[in-house]
């Protein structure tokens, strides 16, 4: 039989799909009691963050023992912004992080996941370093935001710590978008689905032409 390549029922994407299902249960906690519960704050935290080591760990997984697949690459850009959507608009909802901030990372995220799937049939647009730098800043900068600020010293350099690094990711948020872009328009273009296509309307426009003059 032909090699078909690493089947998706793999532990490398049950670890993403685990990702998913935490997403519900860290909304819960950071929103119950408006988010002003300390050790509900800080098991928020603690979900979120294996949460986001099991993107580390499946994505280690699926290169090691050749465990990539077309299905692990688009679901666990899902998975990830599943994520850091519940975290940044349940962190505006109660007031901790502007709606601007939220808004601009989210139109991007979810905007790159559709041109993900607008350019699918010509290829799969894997996470590029600046992709991975987008993530641990943000992962990082949100950590940051879900500690309770009552149980720690010196708040206001923590905020500072927080805001410095969300900000950051916002900024490479913006730039590594532009480049997905960039991207997808190139693939589409460049694929070799692409290039069959424009052989074969040459090919039908020089018989129409040889038909018309004939």
């Amino acid at each position: 039989m032909p090699e078909t390549g690493p089947s998706a029922w793999n532990i490398a994407n049950y670890l993403t799909v685990l990702r998913l299902a935490l997403v519900p249960v860290f909304g819960w906690l950071l929103l119950s009691r408006g988010g002003e519960s300390p050790a509900l704050r800080w098991a928020a935290f603690g979900v979120f963050a294996l949460a986001m080591v099991t993107d580390r760990i499946d994505g280690d997984l699926a290169r090691s023992r050749g465990l990539v697949t077309n299905v692990g690459k688009v679901l666990d850009p899902i998975a990830d912004k599943a994520l850091v959507t519940m975290a940044l608009v349940g962190l505006s909802s109660i007031g901790e992080v502007m709606w601007w901030v939220t808004v601009v990372v989210l139109v991007r995220e979810w905007g790159i996941t559709a041109m993900r799937f607008w350019v699918i049939r010509h290829g799969v647009m894997a996470a590029g370093r600046g992709g991975k730098l987008k993530t641990l800043l943000q992962t990082f900068g949100i950590g940051f935001f879900l500690w309770p600020r009552a149980t720690l010293p010196a708040p206001g350099f923590w905020d500072a710590l927080a805001w410095t690094l969300l900000g950051a990711a916002v900024v490479v948020t913006v730039v590594t978008g532009v480049d997905y872009l960039v991207q997808a328009l190139r693939l589409r273009r460049t694929s070799e689905r692409a290039v069959r296509k424009r052989a074969e309307r040459a090919e039908r426009a020089a018989r129409r032409a040889g038909e018309g003059s004939g």
